[in-house]
């Protein structure tokens, strides 16, 4: 139900309040020690990230294993940009 939340909040907000460089360090500081960059470069077609929706889901997802707790412009920002340099999925 958190989880949900946070996706709602998440798909509501402007795409222009998202700051993908400091999605950037985020993801360098949080998620790159066991996330490693070319996990968002796999065949599409077995890729969970279809769509935008999909991106932001795996975000909170991956975000809650972290045990930090990442406010909603963190992981808006984190999924901005994940989508500006791997993913390039339509807004």
């Amino acid at each position: 139900m958190k989880r949900l939340a946070f996706l709602l909040v998440l798909a509501s907000l402007p795409a222009a309040a998202q700051d993908a460089q400091r999605g950037k360090l985020l993801y360098e500081t949080h998620c790159g020690g066991c996330h490693y960059e070319r996990v968002h470069q796999r065949d599409r077609a077995k890729s969970r990230v279809k769509t935008l929706a999909d991106l932001r889901d795996e975000v909170v997802h991956r975000a809650g294993q972290t045990g930090r707790p990442f406010s909603l412009d963190d992981l808006g920002d984190v999924a901005e940009y994940l989508n500006r340099t791997h993913y390039r999925l339509a807004k």
